[in-house]
């Protein structure tokens, strides 16, 4: 197949079931010729991942794909290109909209796509699809997924928090599908504890510090899509060359579907819409019933720069704030922390927000660049790989342009591009309290005042935690 007649291919993620299913309802009513295709993982017990693809009109096809490696996600990416393929091959195909299930992050399947579909398809927009009065509770349950069903393989061992907050922070568009859109709605959603926390979990318990695991894929960006007016979304003018038009025409009533309700009238919490624009600032928050949903489904997303913009060494992170009752700090020095008096705040660190994320450095170890990664109280601290600043000239051209920008803005005369970058978004957030608890981390002025040689002899408390024993 021709790169002019390469499939466009929208990826729609999310836990919250309800939502999604909605959201690639509306896509497959709003764009003529599209189809949906979904790989059901809840089936992996018992040896296979059920498949099916369905249009407007109902289901067109359904199969089963083995496991592989004893891993439901790994026989989704085995199975989704040849299906992506096929549907491109057959011609007949407008849109390709691929429902993830629930714990799927959109990252992986994203990169699988851009990575072996060729001329055939090509990715155009990832959504993620929330309903805002669900972000709270979900956002702050530190279940594991296994113990909510949702475990992807026997060794997933992610939290339902942290996993929804890498759906939400990765994806160009947030697909809002209020509760009263949905079957179910949110007492519905909340009584299945498998699809998410109970609709009034309040904050996780205790930090999972002493866990390295707890949770933790590898963290890359979203880039916000090219914004199309949705009355401009069959333009000639609007399109781009390399897709076939996938034409929306809101006028059309056929298009609206007539088992969809249309959006409430009365708007959700506007605490709920703030933190989701503190948490992911470069997501479009579009309402499922909006025509620019289909508009945004063939914008077009450029995977590398997501994961650039979710490096933790240059990641888009949140920007101070308060709105509604949600806050974001955002804690930034340029002296390192205290590898002890770090370690012991840990706890209270993590449970100081609903979600925190960031870089930071340690006294005891200048040359490593740490990423923080805390959803509902669960932490994950990880080592990223060298500071610029550790790095010889020659390496510098190895390293991507826009991580040298990043490094370039935040450059310090004598620790380069070694900081603590830090930020903190909650309902009810004590920004006075948390700023002094990180203070008191750092390197007083005598540490700091004995340069790296003395602060390597520092009790080196993260070590269990960096580099735990196999």
């Amino acid at each position: 197949m021709s790169a002019t007649r390469a499939l466009p291919v929208v990826l729609v993620a999310g836990l919250h079931a309800d939502a999604r299913r909605t959201t690639v309802e509306r896509l497959l009513h709003a764009v003529p010729g599209s189809v949906a295709l979904h790989h059901d993982l809840s089936t992996a017990a018992a040896g296979t991942v059920r498949r099916t693809v369905r249009d407007r009109s109902g289901l067109l096809d359904e199969g089963e794909a083995p496991l592989v490696n004893d891993c439901a996600c790994c026989a989704l990416r085995e199975d989704l290109v040849p299906e992506l393929e096929r549907l491109a091959a057959s011609g007949l195909c407008r849109l390709a909209v691929v429902e993830l299930w629930d714990s799927v992050e959109p990252k992986a399947m994203a990169e699988v796509v851009a990575a072996h579909c060729g001329d055939d398809a090509t990715l155009t927009g990832v959504f993620t699809a929330v309903d805002p009065a669900l972000v709270l509770p979900v956002l702050a349950n530190g279940d594991d997924l296994a113990e909510a069903g949702l475990a992807a393989a026997a060794t997933d061992q992610r939290t339902v928090g942290d996993t929804f907050a890498r759906q939400l922070e990765y994806v160009s568009v947030l697909a809002l599908a209020e509760a009263a859109e949905h079957p179910g709605g949110a007492e519905g959603y909340a009584e299945r504890g498998a699809e998410g926390a109970p609709h009034g979990a309040g904050p996780a318990g205790p930090a999972d510090a002493g866990r390295p695991d707890a949770g933790r894929a590898d963290a890359d960006p979203a880039v916000p899509a090219a914004r199309v007016d949705p009355a401009d979304a069959a333009d000639p003018a609007h399109a781009d060359p390399a897709l076939p038009a996938a034409r929306v025409d809101p006028a059309d009533p056929a298009n609206a579907g007539p088992d969809l309700p249309a959006a409430p009238a009365d708007p959700a919490d506007p605490a709920d819409y703030a933190l989701l624009h503190q948490l992911a600032p470069a997501a479009r928050q579009i309402p499922v019933g909006s025509a620019e949903l289909a508009a945004a489904a063939v914008a077009g997303f450029d995977v590398e720069a997501a994961a650039a913009r979710q490096h933790p060494a240059c990641a888009l992170l949140p920007q101070e704030a308060d709105a509604h009752g949600i806050a974001t700090l955002v804690w930034r020095r340029h002296r390192p922390f205290h590898p002890g008096r770090l370690y012991a705040a840990l706890e209270d660190l993590a449970c100081a927000a609903l979600r925190s994320r960031g870089r930071f450095w340690l006294a005891d170890r200048p040359d490593t660049l740490l990423s923080w990664d805390a959803t509902g109280g669960a932490l994950c601290v990880e080592n990223a790989g060298p500071w610029l600043a550790a790095l010889p000239d020659a390496a510098w051209d190895l390293v991507p342009a826009t991580r040298r920008v990043a490094a370039a803005l935040d450059w310090h005369p004598e620790n380069g591009d070694r900081a603590q970058h830090l930020t903190f978004t909650s309902p009810g957030l004590d920004g006075d309290g948390l700023t002094s608890l990180l203070e008191s981390c750092l390197l007083t002025d005598a540490e700091y005042q004995g340069g790296p040689d003395a602060w390597r002899r520092l009790f080196p408390a993260f070590d269990e935690l960096l580099d735990p024993v196999s």
